[in-house]
């Protein structure tokens, strides 16, 4: 759980200064469930400049309340949270400083948005609040007021948990909250979960990852996991200690998202998935004369048609290209026959097996063949439903290289690549991810396309 707090203050002299205006989001790392907003009066002067950047007078803090009328509701939304600022070590020290003012010793977890925007966000020009949401596209409105500048943080703080694929948010933020503790019940670990999609995250008591998975239910999942007889099911349910996840509004993103983190974290659990999800594929081999198609297990140095889960399903695939585009059996790695192929023999292969068909006829169909299978522009966005009322998602492809995914407030233009970069949660192009995009977009699931 987290905290994502703004602290507006007097200025003056260190430890000296004192609280003008409070604003904490309680988060639990997916959507903001509590918050406490309010002007607080320090009693003592605003300095001038301070007055000029925030718009705070001391006029308008005669009547607020003074800060022990709201350490109360400060310590109760903030409790077993970690604290989140954009600069969290000034934050969090006003904060102790108006504590310890009150003979309390007020003591939380933190982490801080500019440096966890500097690890997942490098090379940009600047870092501070207002040049960073605006690189970001982030709506930014009260700009040096606590509920304005909290609420940008919120958003960035969303982009920054969507861009940590790697999960060193989370992780840290586990070590922290449950140092040492024995695994809770298999139903408390339930209780929490939603019944909604996305990707979720089995932790062993040392908070490593040992299983990722997805599901249109999550909870359902998982119970799945911990009543199953499985081998896997068994190793799971002597090493689960707590489960996470990420709910994600589409298929293809969540799909995406869990074989893209799986071979990054490299969970104990998911070694089949680690290297590749759709092991065959077939390829395009230039000869002298007629081209070949060739099937294989997948290797880095080719580039393949289609990739398939066994080779069972990749044979079907040939055949069915033979009946329907006059592929020629032999001139695939099917048949090492010599003369008539077997299609030749009920009229749908027009005789390349037997020198009827010229070889630029027959490249012809191959490229025929080779176009159906090829994305529909070079550069495009799919754009597809959001996680929340306003916002949408899409992934995007560039040079017919898959980019990554992001998500996008409706209020806001993300077709320039700057804008589109900006938002996107990178991830590996392989044949398996090209595989998951050309399925997702022959079965027409998302909202629209946009051609860049």
């Amino acid at each position: 759980m987290y905290a994502v707090l703004d602290i507006e203050t007097t200025g003056g002299k260190y430890d000296e200064e004192g609280i003008t205006e409070i604003a904490i989001y309680k988060h639990d790392g997916k959507k903001v469930i509590d918050q406490f907003s309010s002007l607080v009066n320090p009693q003592i002067p605003i300095q001038p400049f301070v007055q000029k950047l925030t718009g705070i007078s001391t006029k308008m803090l005669l009547n607020a309340p003074k800060f022990y009328e709201v350490a109360k509701r400060i310590v109760e939304i903030t409790e077993d949270c970690v604290l989140v600022a954009h600069n969290a070590s000034f934050d969090y020290r006003i904060l102790q400083t108006e504590f310890r003012r009150l003979g309390f010793a007020f003591e939380r977890k933190s982490l801080c948005t500019v440096e966890l925007s500097k690890a997942l966000l490098p090379d940009l020009p600047a870092y501070n609040l207002g040049k960073l949401v605006r690189h970001l596209g982030i709506p930014f409105a009260d700009q040096h007021r606590a509920h304005g500048d909290a609420k940008a943080t919120v958003k960035l703080f969303e982009l920054l948990i969507e861009k940590d694929i790697k999960k060193s948010i989370l992780k840290t933020h586990i070590s922290e909250a449950h140092p040492n503790k024995v695994a809770p019940k298999f139903l408390d670990i339930v209780d929490g979960l939603p019944t909604e999609m996305g990707v979720y995250y089995i932790h062993n008591m040392h908070n490593q990852i040992i299983y990722i998975g997805k599901s249109n239910n999550i909870k359902k999942r998982i119970l799945s996991h911990l009543t199953s007889n499985s081998k896997k099911g068994q190793t799971i349910q002597n090493e689960i200690s707590s489960v996470s996840y990420e709910l994600v509004s589409s298929e293809l993103i969540t799909l995406l998202k869990e074989q893209n983190e799986i071979k990054i974290i490299r969970p104990k659990l998911n070694k089949a998935m680690i290297r590749r999800t759709f092991p065959m594929g077939i390829r395009v081999e230039e000869t002298e004369d007629y081209p070949k198609l060739i099937l294989e297990q997948v290797r880095k140095e080719h580039h393949y048609l289609s990739v398939y889960k066994n080779q069972k399903a990749a044979k079907a695939a040939l055949h069915y290209w033979c009946e329907n585009y006059g592929i020629c059996l032999q001139k695939t790695s099917l048949s090492q026959a010599k003369g008539a192929c077997f299609y030749y023999g009920i009229e749908i292969c027009q005789g390349p097996c037997v020198g009827l068909e010229s070889v630029n006829e027959y490249k012809e169909k191959i490229n025929a063949l080779v176009a159906t299978l090829s994305y529909p522009h070079q550069n495009f966005l799919i754009v597809l439903d959001g996680r929340k009322t306003g916002e949408s998602s899409f992934v995007y492809l560039k040079d017919n290289c898959f980019q990554g995914y992001g998500y996008y407030e409706l209020n806001h233009q993300i077709k320039t690549s700057k804008r589109i970069e900006s938002r996107l949660v990178q991830m590996e192009d392989n044949p398996d991810t090209q595989k998951l995009i050309r399925s997702f977009l022959a079965r027409k699931k998302y909202n629209k396309l946009i051609p860049l």
